[in-house]
């Protein structure tokens, strides 16, 4: 069973990382992810800016431990996408987009295991509070982008409890047969937290 998550993990502390305002890390994490994503043409272009993103683990004092169990679903589907991107375009090009991409998903890793959502939250409605006077709904965006991010862990949860439970039963892998129960339960999740924000009032 998936314990910990991607990006559903927070680690308290008192780091100059911790410290550090949420509004200014999700704006780094933004241009970052942007950056890598369109400007490395070679493999150690990526690597090192996977490098850069470790030495700020460390700088936060993440134990490693934690860090690596955050990559731990994601890299069979890592090392797929990679294989596939050799075979089709070579290793130079399949290594450039596969450390990029682990680059990418290591730094928003750190910005939730640094970072409180409620914290997140708080900083955006700041942030965006002057767009308030000019009729942009800041609470409802802020809540939109916090919603999403925590969507993606409880996303990966859910798949953690259907291999779960299709490998309780020792039901062999069928794409209809897992791809199944998981649309059903996250669209219940979705109906259920829809239903949550209109009693609340969110849709006012």
């Amino acid at each position: 069973m998936i314990r910990e998550v991607p990006l559903g993990v927070y680690v308290p502390g008192t780091t100059l990382l911790h410290r550090a305002s949420p509004a200014a890390k999700f704006l780094a994490l933004i241009v970052f992810i942007v950056a890598v994503t369109i400007l490395p043409s070679q493999p150690w272009h990526t690597a090192a800016a996977l490098a850069a993103v470790m030495f700020l683990y460390g700088l936060a004092r993440i134990p490693w431990r934690i860090a690596l169990r955050q990559f731990a679903p994601v890299l069979p589907l890592l090392l797929i996408l990679g294989l596939y991107l050799w075979w089709q375009n070579g290793a130079h090009s399949a290594a450039t987009t596969t450390l990029g991409l682990v680059a990418t998903l290591a730094a928003a890793n750190l910005f939730t295991l640094t970072t409180g959502m409620e914290e997140l939250l708080e900083a955006l409605e700041k942030t965006l509070a002057p767009l308030d006077r000019v009729g942009v709904p800041v609470e409802t965006i802020s809540l939109a982008i916090a919603l999403t991010i925590r969507l993606i862990p409880l996303m990966f949860a859910t798949v953690g409890e259907v291999l779960d439970a299709r490998k309780a039963r020792g039901a062999g892998f069928s794409l209809a047969a897992f791809g199944t129960p998981v649309v059903i339960r996250s669209i219940k999740r979705a109906r259920d937290i829809g239903e949550a924000l209109m009693a609340r009032g969110a849709a006012d």
